[in-house]
């Protein structure tokens, strides 16, 4: 008799609380292994200024497998051109803004060994009715351009952020955040340091709040 199947431990997308911090930086050294993790120290900075912006994704077994942090903006006071250093003050989130109407997706991680789950949907989804809740007017969020490294020597990077948009090419990061209703307005240089897959080059992404009027002039996305 075949033994059945193990069922796959449910996972729960829910607010970030202390002590989950030992379980993301765990997280963080399973997804980025040759970088240095986010800190307990900078993880519970995040917490202290902007508690309603970190989700974890924890399975039943209490293991923490996937992360969003979150902080809010007023996009005018930073340059398009800034890179991530600058929209999360080094990572410490210390330029969190309560009134900004712009809700800044700084981090969305998945597990490795729980890929193909929709923890990152999950994770998207629930950032979504997290800035329709606080009433901001959209988020916005720089997508590395994780595949562009292969397409570097026969495409520009805005040719090749016009193609994934197009749906003529896939990229790991920016095809799937397309498909979460997501829109390309700028493609930038410099976004992440020392990272050979995008060669350093980002697509700005943004959602905007149904619940709230469109801005007006309406933004103008790249097709």
């Amino acid at each position: 008799m075949t033994a059945p199947t193990p069922r796959p431990p449910r996972i729960a997308v829910r607010p970030t609380t202390d002590a989950d911090i030992a379980g993301i930086v765990a997280l963080c050294r399973a997804v980025y292994r040759e970088s240095p993790p986010w800190s307990a120290e900078q993880l519970l900075g995040h917490l202290e200024v902007f508690s309603e912006g970190q989700l974890v994704a924890v399975a039943e077994t209490g293991t923490v497998v996937g992360m969003a942090a979150s902080l809010r903006l007023r996009w005018a006071d930073y340059q398009e051109q800034a890179n991530w250093r600058a929209f999360t003050a080094r990572g410490t989130f210390r330029n969190h803004d309560p009134a900004g109407p712009t809700l800044y997706g700084a981090e969305v991680m998945v597990h490795p060994d729980y890929q193909r789950r929709r923890i990152g949907q999950r994770l998207y989804r629930a950032r979504r009715a997290l800035a329709r809740s606080l009433g901001v007017l959209r988020i916005r969020a720089g997508a590395r351009l994780r595949g562009y490294h292969r397409h570097a020597d026969q495409l520009s990077p805005e040719a090749y952020v016009r193609a994934v948009v197009r749906g003529e090419l896939r990229d790991p990061t920016l095809t799937f955040q397309l498909r979460e209703d997501f829109h390309v307005f700028a493609v930038v240089e410099g976004y992440l340091l020392h990272d050979p897959d995008s060669l350093g080059w980002a697509a700005l992404i943004e959602w905007l709040n149904p619940d709230l009027p469109t801005p007006v002039p309406e933004p103008t996305y790249l097709s």
